[in-house]
């Protein structure tokens, strides 16, 4: 007859129940696997067999008790990691929406919004085609395969253990987040130009004949331009988005490398 001491036990739950916290974390937090429209059960089932297929190839600490004041510690630890890396894809994500949100701005259609199921709130409509755009061509790269292989090579680099997680890798996080605006510039920097030039136009235009209805004609000649120049940038943005998604990679594996420090 087969019997097994609490030690046993608590050791097999500490190697489950610890790197599932860790990817459970991340994929609820990552883009794509971790939208809403993504059923709970998919997501929850996905880090049980992802968990499953890591799990025996970790080297785990034998004298924690997950239901010890140590283990919560840790418990929390990969929880905080999981979460780090998925917020660290998804300023990519973020970076794109704020570009069509400034362009949509600047071509007049700011109040033109439609609610987002994504983020459970109303988006500006170019915001949220960008959003559609950056997901399609992060799908088509299989960015969400490489996403889940950063997650399964995250325990070697941040292992399980009693370590306190370093600092630096929440700060590199930050510095990481402060790039948003840099990328959504760079995004939405051609727009922008394009409809600067066609305002300055117009203004010239009004200044010389003030008898002209600046609003009945400048507005679909600026929204008539901004689309001119969205759907001539089209072909430009896969490569933009392809360097983005794998900065986004990048910074994943150097924040979990820094959180080991």
């Amino acid at each position: 007859m087969l019997s097994f001491t609490s030690a046993q036990w608590s050791a097999w739950l500490a190697a489950f129940i610890f790197p599932l916290a860790r990817i459970l974390a991340a994929v609820a937090s990552t883009p794509i696997l971790g939208n809403k429209e993504v059923p709970l059960q998919v997501r929850i089932g996905l880090s049980v067999l992802l968990t499953v297929l890591v799990a025996p190839t970790l080297q785990m600490p034998s004298d924690i008790d997950p239901a010890s004041l140590q283990g919560l510690l840790i418990l929390l630890e990969q929880i905080l990691a999981g979460v780090v890396m998925g917020f660290a894809m998804r300023i990519i994500f973020a970076a794109a929406e704020m570009a069509g949100e400034v362009a949509g701005l600047q071509m007049g259609l700011g109040f033109a919004s439609f609610y987002d199921p994504q983020n459970a709130s109303f988006q500006p409509i170019l915001a949220q085609f960008l959003g559609v755009i950056v997901s399609l061509a992060f799908l088509a790269m299989d960015g969400h395969l490489m996403v889940l292989a950063a997650i399964s090579d995250s325990f070697q680099s941040f292992p399980v253990s009693a370590v306190m997680p370093s600092a630096l890798g929440l700060h590199t996080l930050v510095s990481w987040a402060g790039s948003i605006f840099a990328d959504a510039l760079q995004i939405s920097l051609p727009l922008l130009a394009a409809l600067m030039m066609t305002n300055l136009a117009l203004g010239i235009l009004t200044r010389s004949a003030p008898q002209l209805n600046l609003f009945a004609v400048g507005f679909p000649i600026t929204l008539g331009m901004g689309f001119l120049v969205l759907a001539l940038s089209m072909p430009y943005f896969r490569p933009l988005i392809e360097h983005f998604s794998h900065a986004g990679l990048t910074a994943m594996q150097r924040v979990v490398q820094q959180l080991a420090r």
